[in-house]
């Protein structure tokens, strides 16, 4: 989580939303991604950090197998992400900060261990089923989206309710999801 969160840092300098993603496998970075294109002018929502390593680990011809690659993000992954990271089998993703607005993963059938309840479900089309660890470094991460969205310059997703949940989010533990 230490490199996804450089590369947040990262992309926080460059005045990109900050999260940070690496896929391991093998014990070695096989991918590394940080979110671009969310500044004024420029913005789509297609190059999420999960998609950026995702690409970059798919180009060199996805060294290891799907099931042993861990994904490491800064941000819970959205339903795009999500879908792209378990279609190409990977079965272990640990993310830092919990997305209220759009984070994906409590639509997927899985094991969850850590950072929340949860019990083991029914696996549908995923086996291994997909291990979920939610709150690793989630203080950090959090505090990088709070210098974020409290800046003027950055204008992505200022008035959504991630920007309002993470300005008032406490540092130690995730609050339930609003309804």
């Amino acid at each position: 989580m230490g490199e996804a969160l450089a590369l947040a840092r990262q992309a926080l300098a460059a005045g990109e939303f900050p999260v940070g993603c690496v896929l391991v496998a093998g014990g070695r970075v096989v991918g590394r991604g940080r979110r671009v294109h969310t500044r004024p002018g420029e913005v789509n929502e297609l190059d999420h950090g999960e998609m950026v390593a995702l690409r970059q680990w798919l180009s060199g011809g996805a060294p290891g197998s799907g099931g042993a690659v861990t994904v490491y993000t800064t941000l819970e992954p959205c339903l795009m992400c999500l879908g792209a990271l378990v279609l190409n089998g990977v079965r272990r993703i640990v993310y830092a900060y919990e997305d209220v607005m759009g984070g994906a993963t409590g639509l997927l059938p899985r094991v969850r261990s850590g950072g929340g309840p949860g019990a083991p479900g029914p696996t549908l089309y995923t086996d291994p089923p997909v291990t979920i660890t939610a709150g690793v470094e989630r203080g950090p991460s959090l505090s990088l989206f709070r210098a974020f969205f409290a800046d003027p310059a950055n204008d992505y997703w200022r008035e959504s309710p991630l920007a309002r949940y993470t300005l008032s989010a406490a540092a130690s533990a995730p609050r339930g999801r609003p309804r």
